[in-house]
Order: C-alpha cells, then structure tokens, then sequence
C-alpha cells in the first residue's frame, strides 16, 4: 500500500516536472520564437515564384482585400480576358511554386514583400516617362527617415515589443497577451459591433487586415488567425532572423495604414499623405519638426502643434471615418488622453505633452488644393489615359491611377517637347510674325493665343499605326484631334475623290471580261453617267489596241472633265442649292478632275458627288426612271411611306423641344398663341387637342383667346359640333388651325402623357405621321410625289456612300444626304482624316492605331503579368492599291504644285534630298444661318473657323495639322488651310530628328501588294 503511494507521489512529481518544462519551453519560444524562426523560415524558401514567358493558366489571384482592389490585383482576370479579345497578348506571367500555390489555397495571404507605394506609369518608346501616379505620395523610404518620436508613439501605442532587440529571431505577429485580449474581444463585437477595443493585434497583424482582409475587417476569429499566420510567415521569408524585416514593419504601418477618404483627394493612406490631407501640413517639414529637439518656446509651440496631428491620425486609424470626419471632438478627447498616457510612461517630454494639450486639433477646413493640370502638357498622355478606361474597362481616371500598373506607348516625347515649345510660342504675336504665320491667308491682327492647334504624326509599321506625336493647345481636356466633330472643308474631297476612284475600280473589275460591242452595250443601256463612261472609254482603249488596265483607268478618270460654273442650280438635301467656288477664276471653266483636286475647286467636285449619288442610285432595287416615269409602279408607296415616316419624325422632333417640359395647360396655351385669334381655327384646335371636353371648356377657352370674349352660346355650341374630331382628318384639322397637323397630334398627345418620353412618343406617332401625309399619296400629286422619291433616293445613295467612307475610317453615324458632303458639310475629324492618308500611304491596307504597345501589371508580385501587342494579322485592304497610288501621286501633287505648295522640300534625308510630301489642304467657315422668305439671310453668325492639313512624309509617316478658333471670336479671322501648311514647314525642325529617311520612295510608286 505504502508503495502504491510512492509510486503515484513519483508520477506526478514526474508530471509536474515534464509539465514545469513544458511550460518553460513554450514560455521560452513565446519571447524567443527560436522554433518558429526554423519551421517558418524553411517553408518560406519554396514559397517563391518567377517570371515565365506566356501564360500561366494556374496562376491564382487575391481576394478583395482593399490592397489588393485598389492596386488592380482583384481585377487582374478581368484585365486578361478583355485584354487577350482584343489586340493584346500575354507575353510573360508569373508561376508560383506547388507550395506557395497550395499555400494561398489553404488561406494564407500571398507571401512576398509587397509595395507600399505604387501607381500608373506612362512610358515613350525609349522609357521616358509621360506620367506617374505614386499612391501614397508620401512615404518613409526607409526606418531611418522616420522620427524617432514618433517611433516611441507608435510602439506604445500599438505594438510595445516589436523592436525588441534581445530576441533577433523574435515573431512579429504575436504578442501573446494583445492575442489574448483579441480572442477576448471576439464575442464583444457581437454584443457591440461599434464599439472600440484597441491594442488586440500587432502592427503586422494590422497590415494583413487592412491590405487583405474583406472590407479590411476582422469579421472573426479565424480571419484573425488567418492574419496571424500570414504574417507569421510574411515575416520569415528572408531567414529566421527578424530585425530588418520588424523595422520595415513599422515603416510599411506608417505608410500604409487607412486614414478614411476626403472629398476632392479621395482614400487617404498613411501618415505623410494624411498630415496633408486632413492638416494641411507639408510631411518633409513635420519630419524635420519632429526630429529637431526644440530650443525655444516657440519651437515648441510648433513642435507641440504637428506631434498632436501625428498623435491624432495614429489614433485614428482604429476608427478612421468616425474620428476623421464624424466627431473630431471624440479624437480630440482621446488624444489628449493620450498625451498624458505617453506622458506617465517617459515616451515624451512633460513640456511637450502639456504644450499639445493647450492646442486644439485644426483640421484643414477644405481639402488641399491640387495642382491644377496643363490640358497642353498633358493631351498626349490623357488620350492615352482615355484609352486604358476603354481597353481595361475602368471606370474613372481616379481608380486607373491607382493600379499598379506601367504602360509603354508609341510616344516620342523629345518630339513631343519640341513641337509642344513651338506651339506654346505661337501664343505671342511677335513670335508668330517672326516664324512667318502672319500674312494673307494666314494669321492677321487678331489675338494669336485664341487659335488652338493640333498636330498628330503617325508612323507606318507592318502590323500598326503607331502615335509618335500628339499635341494640341487647347487648354481643356477635350481631345481637338478625336473628340471633336469639325467642319474642315475641302479635305472632305480626298474622300470624294476616293470614292470616285473605287467606283471606277469596281466598274473595271466587273467589265474587264467584256468584248468592245458588249461594253458599248452596257454603256448604251446605263443610266449613270459614271458606268457609261467607264463601260465606254474601255471599249474605245480596246478597239485602238491599247491596255484597258485599272492603272490606266484610274488615270484617265483623273483626265476625266467637268464644269466648275457656279450659275447651276443643284436641287439636293431636299432643295435647290447653289455652290461658289474659293477663287472666282475658276467659274465657268471646264477643267479635269485632276486640276481641281490640286487646286480644290468646288463645283468640280458638286457635279462628281452628283455622279457619284446617281451612280449608287442606279444600283438601287429598281431604275430611278421607271419609278419616276410610271405612277402606278409598285415600289413607289413603299418610297413615299419612307418619306413620310422620315420627315414626320423631323417635324415631330422639333415640336417635342418646344413642348417637352410643359403642363398640358402650358402646351396649349402655347399651340394657341400660334393660332391666329378667329373662332373656327381655335375651336378645331382646341377640340383636337382635347376631344372630350364639353362646350362650356371651349367656350372657357375663346373667351381667354379672343379679343371680343367668348362667342355667344350658340356660336359655341355650332363649333363646338362643327369642328368634332370624328369629322376631320388630322391633316384637315391642321388645314383649318393654319398648323402642322403633326403639332396637332403632339399636343394632344402630351394633354394624356405629359412625362412620355420621346422614344414613346415617336413609337405611338408611326399611324399619325402616315396619315399627316395622306395627300402625298395620291396620284393627281405626281410631281410632289417624284421630288420626294427622289430625296428618299437621295438619302438611300448616301446611305452607301457613307458605308464607303466607313471603311476607310470616317468617325460619325451618317452623312448629309446633301452634294455639299463633297465640300465638308458633314464634318469630320482630323485623326479620321490621318488614318484615310494612313490607308492611303499603306496601298490601300487598313492597319490598327497602337498607342500602347505593352502593359505590365503588378510587377514584383507573383500576380505580375505582361502583355504585348498581339501578332495576330489585324490588316483589312480596304482600298484598291492601285487606287492608293493614283491618290499618293495627286496628293503629292497638291504640296508640289497645289494649295501646300509651302511645305515642298520642308523634309530631307540625310544626304539633304528631299523626302516626298504629298496632302490635301481644307478650310471650314462653319457659321450658324437663318433665312427668311424667298431665301434672304437674315442672320449670319460664324460659330467656328478650321483649317487643316493632313499629309504624309515619304513612306512611313503621315499626320495632319489643325487650326481652329472656336465661338464669335472666329469672325476676327481670315486663315485658310496655308496656315496649318506654314505650321508643317516651321515644325519641320523640330520633327526631323523623328523623321528617320530609311530608304525613300516616290509616291508614284506601284502598289506593294
């Protein structure tokens, strides 16, 4: 018995013993962590990863941690697949190792060293840098640079051992009691989800919650632990010793941690940009502050001032929206506990604590003031800013400058620079005197700084376009080269001419099979005057025994004659026109298309557009003469019906601006104040527009209406009766009110459903707009109904002609059905016009525009990925090469011997000979005109003046130059298309050394298909 109780006294005496070294041993490695520097350390050598060229479809990407939204990772597949859709490829990706990969699997936030501080950079072609976003902007570069007193706070604050110098090896993760107090504080959340428990995680731990926990919460205890382990590991990837890695902690928290968002700056991360955000205070300074022992009162004063800013964000980091912008007071109160806190402990002096207790926390009362951009500077990188919105699908600039992502364009800012100094110089009227822009067609007396000017300059490569230049000088963010809608006159007959000569092509191609008599035949039966030129003059080559080749063609339609007399009368756009031409010489001579492209003679190419219309229109569905001849032709309703609908909704359209915000009181007072003051147009407007009112409504309305007053009541109730809507067709009713029945039927319609909206309202219109038309339909109005058929034609022919011109790159929805469009009337864009002379340049090959030739997401990270332009054949041919020969040689044409012949020989090659220059000038007067009776003007106000020159420079380059002055001050001013042509030949210089001659060609050589 007494043995038994020997043994059981020696069992535990032995199990305290194994239990006190237990407890030693774990007591050991919680102030030591010498294990977990070993485990940890070794599993952090296989968490590693590396850059692979192409693709890595078992990369895995981050959560929705705020870090890793803001910066871009989360989105990463996202960015991929829009990317690869389009003109981009991958061209390397990160591939993380089995262990890391399982590692993120398990729960573990990715381990690497990650960036405090990152954004978007703009690079040129050689690297230069365009633009760079840097978030925060504010930062510690390392430990050294932070104020050691501020050190002190912070570690008391929130972490009080984590700079422990005794234990090398120690884990910065874990404090064991603050883990303790977390655990602790766990089932408080749910009992008081608001209210605040501070001092339960370490400074690491911290960062992994608010870089990469969902919404930068701890939402529960495992999450907590998932911070923890994270950090545990994070911690050790150098090696299991700790010190430099516990150093940059506090750097990272310093310049990190989340100080709520303020309006007009947005999410304010770290210490250095919340001094300035929420203070107004300059970080260098408050540095230098801190880290000078002050030496006088006043000193301290100040010292004083930027400690408690310091002291308050480091506080408010625990509740960064409820302190920073809620109650200021509540963060005033516990930074004042504070100071006496640190006080008690030695942290800082007793002076320094009762000297910030006396100041109040001054909050910046508006955000800091950014600096304001340079549109001018920056046009060039914001197109390229515009673009990334597009391609990554963000939604603001503001998100887009906060990934961390680094763009490489096709800029050449040394270029850029240069072209920039010159048009900023351009402002001073000496300056412009003195670099020849002064004088007849160019700039007169009035203000040069109003004129805005854009130079863009393209360089052809195999596989794209690449943007090389991009400057304009309008100081606002609208891009003047692809985001404004511009009348630039003449250029619009490059495209003419293009469209002449595709014509002339495709009818080649189709009757290059025939024989003589089947050509004459076929121009015999033609009813354009294009095919039976063309069928004709083949035959004519063929019978002499000469080669009817497209070549030759093209050439001969170049050859090809018309009047360029003003006297004619052009009924188009739905009436009868007339055209001037620039220089008064040219009326009434007859001269070849090629002449009137080289000196931009307008009636010439009136009648070619008028060609070109009827060229299309004879291709139609059914001959426009039998249509015309025969009034019972069956396609003839279908053509009026067209009409109808279509200039019913016009009508319709224009009633709705006047009436859209109106009451339907308001909408027919204002349709009576139209009508004249007699009983029966009033009474059938009013018994229109509300056809259940009774006699004593509309004897209620004559009364309000007529000078007399109300008719008797009889009289009332004989209109009344007379004018029921039942009796009348809507036309007739608009017949008897003197008003469109159309405006009729919009008024009455808005009586029922004021807040329709004009999709609504165009939708239910369709029967009306038919029936308002019901006159057209009869035969006995034969000639109205031809003129209207032939608008209708008109528009269907331009329909195809604007399909034309889509393909080669005209940027708008639709052209004017008007011969006008031949001289500039449905506007256009300069860097439209520069990807036709890009078309031109290239035999008639449609390349993509590449501003952006890589993209790096994420570098440093084993996120990273890059992306290159795709390899993929984009090149669509577009054009006939031989008829982007044709062009390129007449274009030439224009800078040797037409309107640019300033800019001839303004480039060389390295040898001095000079390169081929070949353009087409244009000049827009685009003014704001309203007529009266009989057509006399009676209002005339210039709206804006343009004038542009789109070029190419030997083989490979080309780009366009504009000049435009926008609003009345356009009246002052008298340039034409020789001002952006002078502008080429100033900025020759500074565009030469971009220029490279490679080995020059001549613009009539053949077609390189």
């Amino acid at each position: 018995m007494a043995g038994a109780r020997w043994v059981r006294g020696l069992a535990w005496g032995v199990a305290l013993v194994l239990a006190g070294a237990a407890g030693a041993a774990g007591w050991y490695e919680m102030r030591t962590s010498v294990l977990q520097s070993a485990v940890l350390s070794r599993i952090g050598r296989d968490l590693t990863y590396r850059v692979e060229p192409g693709p890595n479809p078992d990369i895995r990407f981050p959560g929705s941690g705020p870090y890793d939204v803001r910066l871009g990772y989360t989105r990463l597949p996202d960015f991929i697949e829009r990317l690869t859709a389009g003109s981009y490829r991958v061209e390397a990706q990160a591939r993380p190792t089995p262990q890391f990969r399982d590692y993120v699997e398990f729960g573990g936030f990715a381990p690497y060293r990650e960036k405090t501080s990152a954004g978007l950079r703009i690079a040129d072609r050689t690297g230069g840098q365009l633009h760079g976003a840097r978030f925060p902007e504010r930062t510690y570069a390392g430990f050294a640079e932070v104020p050691p007193l501020v050190v002190r706070t912070l570690l008391y604050i929130e972490n009080r051992e984590l700079l422990d110098t005794a234990n090398p090896m120690r884990n910065p993760a874990v404090e064991w009691d603050r883990f303790a107090l977390a655990l602790a504080n766990i089932p408080l959340k749910f009992i008081d989800p608001d209210n605040p428990r501070a001092g339960g995680s370490t400074l690491a731990t911290q960062i992994e919650k608010y870089r990469h926990s969902p919404d930068g919460r701890t939402a529960t205890g495992v999450e907590k632990l998932r911070q923890m382990m994270s950090a545990s590991v994070r911690a050790y990837l150098d090696g299991p010793e700790t010190s430099t890695v516990r150093h940059r902690i506090v750097v990272d928290y310093l310049n990190s941690t989340p100080l709520s968002a303020r309006a007009g700056i947005g999410e304010v991360n770290g210490l250095g940009d919340g001094l300035w955000a929420w203070f107004g205070t300059d970080f260098a300074v408050a540095n230098r502050i801190l880290s000078t022992p002050p030496r006088n009162e006043t000193e301290l004063a100040v010292q004083a001032v930027v400690y408690k800013q310091v002291l308050s964000l480091l506080l408010a980091q625990r509740r960064p929206s409820y302190y920073l912008a809620q109650d200021r007071g509540a963060l005033e109160r516990l930074a004042n506990e504070h100071l006496r806190v640190l006080d008690r402990a030695g942290v800082i002096d007793p002076a320094l604590a009762d000297a910030a207790q006396n100041f109040h926390l001054r909050f910046h009362p508006e955000p800091p003031a950014l600096p304001e951009p340079s549109f001018v500077a920056q046009k060039a990188t914001n197109a390229i800013r515009s673009r990334l919105l597009s391609l990554l699908g963000v939604r603001s600039l503001y998100e887009l400058d906060r990934l961390d992502l680094a763009v490489e364009t096709t800029l050449d800012q040394p270029s850029q620079e240069r072209v920039t100094q010159v048009l900023q110089r351009l402002r001073d009227p000496a300056a412009a005197a003195e670099l020849g822009l002064v004088g007849d067609r160019l700039l007169n007396q009035a203000d040069p700084s109003k004129v805005v000017y854009s130079v863009t300059l393209y360089e052809r490569t195999p596989t794209a376009n690449l943007v090389r230049v991009q400057v304009d000088t309008l100081d606002q963010p609208l891009d003047l080269n692809e985001g404004a809608k511009l009348d630039l006159g003449s250029t619009a007959k490059l495209r003419t001419l293009a469209t002449y000569l595709e014509i002339v092509a495709k009818l080649h191609g189709r009757f290059r099979d025939l024989s003589p008599p089947e050509l004459e035949a076929v121009a015999a039966d033609a009813p354009d005057r294009m095919t039976q030129w063309v069928a004709r003059t083949m035959a004519q080559l063929r019978a002499q025994g000469q080669a009817a080749g497209l070549q030759a063609m093209l050439a001969l339609a170049m050859e090809r004659q018309y009047s360029a007399s003003p006297a004619e009368r052009f009924f188009t756009g739905g009436g009868l026109h007339t055209f001037g031409n620039f220089d008064d010489k040219d009326n009434g001579r007859v001269m070849t298309v090629a002449e009137a492209f080289r000196h931009s003679v307008n009636l010439v190419f009136i009648r070619m557009m008028r060609d070109i219309v009827n060229h299309f229109i004879a291709e139609g569905p059914a001959r426009k003469d039998d249509l015309l001849d025969d009034p019972r032709h069956p396609v003839r309703q279908t053509y009026l019906a067209r009409f109808a609908d279509q200039e019913g909704t016009e009508f319709l359209n224009r009633f709705w601006s006047d009436y859209k915000d109106m009451t339907p009181d308001q909408a027919l007072d204002r349709l009576a104040g139209r009508i004249a003051a007699q009983p029966d147009r009033l009474a059938a407007a009013f018994r229109s527009v509300r056809p259940n009112a009774g006699p004593r409504e509309l004897a209620a309305f004559l009364g309000k209406r007529l000078p007399t007053g109300a008719p008797p009541q009889a009289q009332v109730e004989a209109l009344y009766q007379k004018y029921d809507p039942a009796a009348w067709s809507l036309n007739d009713r608009g017949y008897i009110a003197k008003v469109h029945p159309l405006e009729l039927w919009l008024v009455a319609y808005l009586q029922d459903t004021p807040q329709a909206p004009r999709r609504q309202m165009l939708k239910e219109s369709s029967s009306s707009r038919q029936e308002s038309y019901e006159w057209l339909f009869k035969t006995r109005h034969k000639s109205a109904q031809d003129s209207r058929i032939g608008i209708v034609l008109e528009e269907e022919a331009f329909d195809r002609i604007h399909a034309e011109w889509r393909r080669l790159g005209y940027p708008f929805e639709s052209l004017i059905a008007s011969y006008a469009t031949s001289i500039g009337s449905s506007a256009d864009r300069p860097g439209a016009l520069a990807e036709l002379m890009g078309i031109i340049l290239n035999d008639g090959v449609r390349l993509p525009t590449a501003r952006i030739t890589g993209l790096h997401f994420a570098a440093g990270t084993p996120y990273e990925t890059r992306f290159a332009l795709t390899d993929r054949e984009e090149a669509e041919q577009v054009m006939q090469p031989e008829v982007a020969a044709t062009l390129r040689r007449h274009l030439m044409d224009i800078v040797e011997n037409g309107t640019a012949r300033r800019v001839r020989g303004a480039f060389t090659t390295v040898d001095g000979a000079p390169l081929p220059i070949g353009g087409k000038t244009g000049t827009g007067d685009h003014r704001f005109e309203r007529y009266g009776a009989g057509g006399v003007v009676l209002e005339s106000r210039v709206v804006n003046r343009t004038a542009t020159f789109v070029f190419y420079i030997g083989d490979r380059f080309f780009g366009v130059i504009t000049a435009h002055v926008h609003g009345p001050d356009a009246a002052k001013y008298r340039f034409t298309s020789a001002l952006p042509s002078q502008l080429l030949k100033i900025l020759a210089p500074a565009l030469q050394p971009l220029v490279s001659p490679g080995d020059p060609q001549t613009a009539d050589r053949g077609p390189t298909l």
